[in-house]
């Protein structure tokens, strides 16, 4: 999607490429983004958390975060950021979901895109309630945003009164996934509730079995494939100094070109 907005910009001098990098290989890599002629990265699993020790500087919420999927350069530094909180919230923004104080948002997850998106609902005010499989999971996740202030809980269990309870409910685990498309991390048993809207950060498929069982009781149902672009015209906008919303609607296109291609029978 980036060498499409490079294209789709004039950017001709400018290519986004893949750099296979094992673990024993990452302080190397990181040292090659010095480079002049190289703009930055992006940080993928499972570098997030060990690249922080190899960054001179971290954007304020990485650190609490706790991990870093974009470098870029500032005044000849590596600066490590987390976009995707940045994209979470664009998205909302993107299908007209005010986050705010008044927001009540039930985080399924605690990995680290669950890290990312509860730092996003602080932002904005939000009270937040975690609920994860392993406890010991969302225990960690909760008492690493104590030093904010933060509205922050966990849900022991998925139940009617979490359910009730919640005007915002965020998938940010793997559950649904492609080719896991029959499965679910809402129990069948319980009803979504209706007055919440979903946000599911999986994007493939389009519309997952939890988006259905959401729209199914009448609430709203939103996937994640804004989220991919969002954070990645934040990303791009760190590396060529382009703002991120002109950026937005080019990787949008790119990515929906992409799964209609990947969908399309193969001959």
């Amino acid at each position: 999607m980036h060498n499409a907005a490079f294209a789709a910009l004039g950017l001709s001098g400018w290519r986004y490429d893949l750099l296979e990098t094992p673990p024993e290989q990452l302080a190397v890599h990181v040292a090659r983004l010095r480079a002049p002629d190289v703009a930055g990265a992006n940080v993928t699993i499972p570098h997030k958390q060990a690249v922080l020790t190899h960054l001179d500087a971290l954007e304020p919420g990485t650190q609490a975060i706790g991990a870093v999927n974009t470098i870029f350069k500032r005044e000849g530094r590596l600066v490590g950021e987390n976009t995707d909180w940045l994209g979470f919230l664009a998205d909302l923004e993107h299908h007209g979901v005010e986050v705010n104080a008044a927001t009540r948002a039930l985080v399924l997850g605690a990995g680290g895109s669950a890290r990312a998106v509860v730092y996003a609902l602080i932002q904005r005010g939000a009270q937040v309630r975690v609920w994860n499989r392993t406890l010991a999971r969302a225990q960690t996740l909760v008492s690493a945003f104590a030093t904010l202030n933060a509205n922050v809980e966990i849900a022991a269990q998925l139940d009617t009164d979490q359910a009730g309870w919640a005007t915002l409910v965020v998938n940010c685990t793997s559950v649904g996934m492609w080719p896991h498309v029959d499965e679910t991390p809402w129990p069948l048993s319980l009803d979504f509730p209706k007055q919440a809207v979903l946000y599911d950060l999986v994007y493939r498929p389009c519309v997952t079995r939890l988006m259905q069982q959401a729209q199914a009781a009448g609430a709203r149902a939103i996937g994640g494939l804004g989220m991919l672009a969002e954070q990645g015209a934040a990303a791009f906008a760190l590396w060529t100094g382009v703002p991120a919303p002109s950026v937005a609607p080019i990787l949008r296109q790119a990515l929906h070109a992409h799964l209609e291609e990947d969908r399309a029978p193969k001959r």
